[in-house]
């Protein structure tokens, strides 16, 4: 019995936490549709009942997994932030954490912007969505303020901005440029990003 219960991952503490995470290894090893609460019960060692009393289904897992991922996106991009600095290096920094979360979680990423355009997305959820779009919002707001950037509809000018980022972040993830190229090039994109293609 000893042998049989050191063999299992899981032994006491934050159930719920050790769920989470064998199911972002499973989404990260075989994807959506490999999950299943029976399986990553077996997974973590406990009865097939127990992730029941965390999630209720499986959407309920899928939108736990989404909002960890925001979380820890939005601890990551709030950590990042310079609010003191001029735009370029302030935006950049952003811009770097943003990708090299792609990079390093790409199978999640997709996961939370598929959860995030639900319309029966969960309050909390939605909230944690908006907040990671947020932080991009504050920092041309404060740019405009500042004369650093063209004024505008904050949101607006940010969507034209996070829509070359996370097209970085994109080409990154799904083969097209290797990861260690985009991260390695992104102070010149973001400043061309800023400046234009127009000659002066």
């Amino acid at each position: 019995m000893a042998a049989m219960s050191q063999s299992r991952p899981y032994h006491h503490g934050d159930l719920r936490a050790a769920l989470l995470a064998g199911a972002e290894r499973t989404l990260r090893e075989k994807g959506t549709t490999a999950l299943s609460l029976r399986e990553l019960a077996r997974d973590t060692g406990v009865s097939h009942a127990a992730p029941g009393r965390h999630f209720k289904d499986k959407q309920a897992l899928l939108d736990a997994l989404a909002l960890n991922g925001f979380e820890r996106l939005n601890q990551a991009l709030d950590s990042a932030d310079l609010p003191d600095a001029a735009l370029e290096r302030r935006i950049t920094a952003l811009a770097r954490t943003y990708v090299s979360f792609a990079v390093g979680n790409p199978e999640l990423l997709e996961l939370m912007y598929s959860r995030k355009h639900d319309p029966d997305i969960d309050t909390e959820l939605a909230a944690a969505a908006e907040h990671s779009l947020g932080c991009f919002v504050l920092l041309v707001a404060d740019a405009q303020r500042r004369g650093e950037i063209v004024q505008g509809d904050p949101e607006a000018v940010t969507l034209a901005a996070a829509a070359g980022i996370h097209g970085l972040a994109s080409l990154a993830t799904n083969g097209t440029l290797q990861p260690e190229a985009v991260l390695a090039g992104l102070d010149q994109h973001i400043h061309l990003m800023l400046h234009g293609l127009k000659p002066r």
